[in-house]
C-alpha cells in the first residue's frame, strides 16, 4: 500500500440527528447471544471480534483453501488465508479513514476512526470463512449435487421450499454466517458472540435463499443470499438491533460498512490476482504491467517505478500503489454517498464510481477470461468438483442408512462413520434429528474441509492411499 496519506473530507452532506442516531445503532458493541459484556481495558470490543476470528479453527483452515490456484505448490501465490489477511489490512485502512470523518461529522458518536477500522478489519477477516474447498468450484459441486443426486432429491422432497432453496443455491456467504454465529463454539448462544456491528458489516447479502428462486431482476435485490433458514431468527434479531433498512419482505439493505468490506475484497482480488497470475506464468509481465500501471496516477511514483530492477519488485510496487489509490478513491465515494448508503438506496458498489472504474474493469475481464479459465486452474478445479460430489454421495448415503437402521445399517456405512468428527457422528445417529438438520450437518462437514484434506479423504475412501 502507498505511504501515509492525510484523511481528506469530501463535500459535507447535510448533517441530521437521524443520521447520527442511525450510526449509533449501526456501530453497536452489543454481542450476539450475550446480554452484557465484561470490560477489557486492553482491547476494544471490536478488537476482540478480530481476535476471536483469528483464533477460530475455521479461520486456520483457510490456509489450505483455494483462492485462485488450487493446491498450489508455489508458495508465492495467495491462499484464502493470505487473501483474507490482505483484505483485512486494506479494510482496516479504509474503515479508519472513513470512521475518522464520521467522528468529525457526528461528535455525539462514542466511536472513533480506529473503532470503525477494527469493525471493517474483523468483517474482512471473516468474509471468506464459509467457503468450501476448491473455491467456487466447490460451491458449484454442492449445488449441483443437490440438483442431480437421487439421494439429495429424496431429501429435498421432504423439505419446505425455503429449506430446499438453502441447498439448491448453497452459498459460502450463508455458510460463513452459520459458522460464526452457531458452529464455532457451539456451547455458546451466538457462536463466537461477535458484536452486532461486526456481524452486520460481515453480512454482504442480507436476505434469505427464497430470493434466489425469483429470477426477475425487479424482484431480486441481490445476486446471492447470505442467511440459511436455520439462522433466520438470529439474523432478524440482528437486523432489528442494528436498525437495518428493510427493502422488501425478508430483504434488508446492507450495513453501510459492508460496502467498505466489499471494496477491500474487490480491490485486493482484482489487483492481486493479476500479480499471482504473472508469478504463475498464466499471463506475461508486459500485460500485468500495463494493467497495473494504469491505476497509478502519481508521476513521482511512475518515475520511481522505472528505477526498479526486477519484474517481481516492479509488480509489488505497482500493486501497493494501486491499492493505495483505490482506497483513497473508495473513501471519497463512500463519504459523498453517505446519505443514500444510510437510506438503503445506494445502487451498485463503490468501485463502480471511482475515477479508475474502467481500468479496474479491464483487470476483472482479464482475470475472468485468462486466469480463472486457465488450464492450470482447470486441472485441479475440475477434479475437485468431482471428488466433492463423491464425498457428498458417500457420506450422504451413510447418514441416511444409519438414520434409518441404526446398528443394522450396512457395514460399509458403519465403517466410514469413525472418519467423522464426534458432533457429526451424533447427528447421524440421533433419532430426534430432522432431515434438514441432518443435511446441513453433511454440508457443514464437507464445506469445512480444506482442499488437501478433501483430496486425502477421497483417496482413502477409494483405496488410492491407505494408512495415516
Amino acid at each position: 500500500m502507498s505511504g501515509a496519506q492525510t484523511i481528506s473530507t469530501p463535500r459535507q452532506p447535510v448533517v441530521t440527528h437521524s443520521a447520527a442516531d442511525q450510526w449509533k445503532k449501526l456501530l453497536s458493541r452489543r454481542r450476539l447471544g450475550k446480554l452484557s459484556d465484561a470490560e477489557d481495558m486492553s482491547r476494544t470490543a471490536f478488537q476482540r471480534d478480530f481476535d476471536r476470528i483469528v483464533f477460530s479453527s475455521a479461520f486456520r483452515r483457510l490456509q489450505d483453501k483455494t483462492q485462485v490456484f488450487p493446491l498450489a505448490q508455489n508458495d508465492n501465490v495467495r491462499t484464502r488465508l493470505s487473501h483474507s489477511l490482505e483484505v483485512s489490512c486494506v479494510g482496516r485502512t479504509l474503515g479508519t479513514r472513513v470512521g475518522s470523518v464520521l467522528a468529525e461529522r457526528y461528535p455525539e458518536l462514542t466511536v472513533d476512526g480506529h473503532d470503525v477500522g477494527a469493525i471493517v478489519a474483523a468483517a474482512c477477516l471473516a468474509h471468506d470463512i464459509g467457503n468450501p474447498p476448491f473455491g467456487h468450484a466447490g460451491e458449484d459441486a454442492i449445488r449441483d449435487w443437490f440438483c442431480e443426486s437421487d439421494l439429495a432429491q429424496s431429501w429435498l422432497a421432504q423439505l419446505p421450499e425455503n429449506q430446499q432453496n438453502d441447498l439448491l443455491y448453497f452459498e459460502g456467504n450463508a455458510q460463513g454466517f452459520r459458522l460464526i454465529t452457531k458452529l464455532l463454539l457451539q456451547s455458546n448462544k451466538g457462536g463466537l458472540q461477535l458484536s452486532t456491528a461486526t456481524l452486520g458489516t460481515f453480512t454482504k447479502y442480507p436476505c434469505f435463499s427464497d430470493s434466489m428462486s425469483q429470477k426477475e431482476s425487479t424482484v431480486r435485490h441481490y445476486k446471492k443470499f447470505g442467511i440459511f433458514s436455520a439462522e433466520k431468527n438470529d439474523f432478524i434479531g440482528l437486523a432489528d438491533a442494528l436498525g437495518l433498512v428493510q427493502k422488501a419482505p425478508e430483504v434488508w439493505a446492507r450495513h453501510p460498512l459492508c460496502y467498505l468490506v466489499e471494496a477491500a475484497d474487490d480491490i485486493c482480488y482484482r489487483i492481486v490476482d493479476i500479480e499471482d497470475a504473472c508469478r504463475r506464468g498464466v499471463i506475461g509481465f508486459d500485460q500485468a504491467e500495463s494493467l497495473l500501471i494504469a491505476l497509478v496516477t502519481d508521476n513521482s511514483d511512475i518515475q520511481r517505478y522505472h528505477r526498479l530492477k526486477t519484474h517481481f519488485e516492479k509488480l509489488e510496487f505497482l500493486r501497493a500503489k494501486a491499492i493505495g489509490e483505490m482506497v483513497e478513491s473508495c473513501q471519497a465515494v463512500f463519504l459523498d454517498n453517505e446519505a443514500s448508503i444510510l437510506g438503503g438506496t445506494f445502487s451498485g458498489d463503490l468501485l463502480e464510481y471511482v475515477d479508475k472504474s474502467s481500468e479496474l474493469k479491464a483487470l476483472k475481464d482479464v482475470a475472468k477470461q485468462q486466469i480463472y479459465r486457465s488450464r492450470i486452474v482447470a486441472e485441479v478445479s475440475a477434479p475437485g468438483y468431482t471428488l466433492l460430489a463423491e464425498l457428498l454421495e458417500r457420506f450422504g448415503h451413510a447418514f441416511e442408512d444409519i438414520a434409518r437402521y441404526g446398528t443394522k445399517a450396512h457395514s460399509k456405512h458403519q465403517m466410514i462413520m469413525p472418519l467423522l468428527p464426534d458432533e457429526y457422528q451424533y447427528i447421524a445417529n440421533a433419532i430426534e434429528v430432522g432431515v434438514y438438520q441432518r443435511v446441513l450437518a453433511l454440508t457443514d462437514y464437507i464445506s469445512g474441509m480444506t482442499d488437501a484434506y478433501a483430496l486425502q479423504l477421497y483417496k482413502k475412501l477409494n483405496g488410492i492411499s491407505l494408512g495415516n
